[in-house]
């Protein structure tokens, strides 16, 4: 548990991340077409800082725990197991 807070914000900013990934490819090709460095630097912090936003938001709303229902709605095992120990029919 000695590292927990840090794979807590970690989990955070790579979920929100994973959600908002293809805004790099935006901010890169912004970059390259003559942005400046010092505004491209600057736009990839505040897209740092957004990514852990909306992870932490992801998280607290719950929307992992939907997303991982959807995942156990379509997994075999998970289907096989409750139809088995709980009579749900999937």
């Amino acid at each position: 548990m000695k590292f927990y807070k840090f794979a807590l914000l970690k989990a955070y900013f790579d979920k929100g991340y994973g959600i908002t990934s293809y805004f790099k490819y935006l901010i890169a090709v912004l970059g390259i077409s003559g942005l400046g460095l010092k505004y491209t630097a600057i736009i990839f912090l505040i897209y740092g800082i957004l990514c852990f936003v909306i992870g932490k938001i992801w998280y607290k709303w719950g929307f992992t725990d939907a997303e991982n229902e959807v995942q156990n709605r379509f997994n075999p095992f998970v289907k096989e197991m409750r139809t088995t120990y709980t009579n749900e029919k999937i």
